[in-house]
């Protein structure tokens, strides 16, 4: 199976199995089935080994990965190679997946860090040659404490954009404004303990979700 993934400023394929044959789920029954799994069954199916949840997992998360990618390294092209190792990674390595201990995305951005933590590593190397031969050489930028740091803002970010409004907007402002929960009642003129209420499901939705990935809400 070849697939394409398409990313903001180039396309890059990446070989993970035998068949070549292109997935082109949204053309088929599978593809009907992708668009309403829910990405709890998304996760069952890839570890199942079903080539349609493969396509289905970067449909919906390889923004996510290849945002994580570009913000650590800085660079759209290494983004791009990055993200494709890790949708290859991880599907030659599904059987190393438990949906019950992980959720998928949670999944998929540990192995990100890692390919992440990787590319800096290759980094680093290269830029011992670079000063062993005598040529001056820029520092690396990136450490495994900010790749860390980025991941999580990016995938909490990503999560609280699935919430429905005004949910989104108030937790908006408690983590990015850093607002108190009396400030948000008085900027959204709503009262306290509606704003309180919000924030408590909004809080038990993220930490269902992220708390496999230790990210801290």
């Amino acid at each position: 199976m070849t697939v394409v993934l398409e990313f903001p400023h180039r396309a890059t394929v990446g070989r993970v199995a035998n068949d070549p044959v292109p997935l082109n789920p949204a053309a088929s029954e599978a593809g009907r089935i992708a668009e309403l799994a829910t990405d709890a069954a998304v996760g069952v199916a890839f570890a199942d080994g079903h080539e349609w949840a493969l396509e289905e997992a970067y449909r919906r998360w390889g923004a996510l990965i290849h945002t994580v990618a570009l913000r650590a390294t800085g660079s759209a092209h290494d983004a791009d190679d990055v993200a494709q190792s890790v949708f290859v990674s991880a599907w030659r390595g599904r059987h190393r997946y438990s949906p019950d201990r992980a959720a998928l995305p949670a999944w998929l951005l540990g192995i990100t860090k890692r390919r992440i933590a990787d590319h800096w590593d290759a980094r680093s190397r290269e830029q011992r040659r670079i000063e062993a031969a005598g040529h001056a050489s820029e520092s690396v930028p990136q450490s495994e404490e900010s790749v860390e740091q980025v991941a999580d803002r990016v995938l909490i970010a990503d999560e609280l954009s699935r919430l429905d409004q005004p949910q989104r907007q108030i937790m908006e402002l408690a983590f990015f404004d850093d607002l108190t929960h009396h400030q948000i009642s008085e900027r959204l003129a709503m009262p306290l303990g509606t704003v309180k209420g919000h924030i408590r499901r909004s809080l038990i939705r993220l930490r269902s979700r992220l708390e496999v990935d230790g990210v801290a809400v």
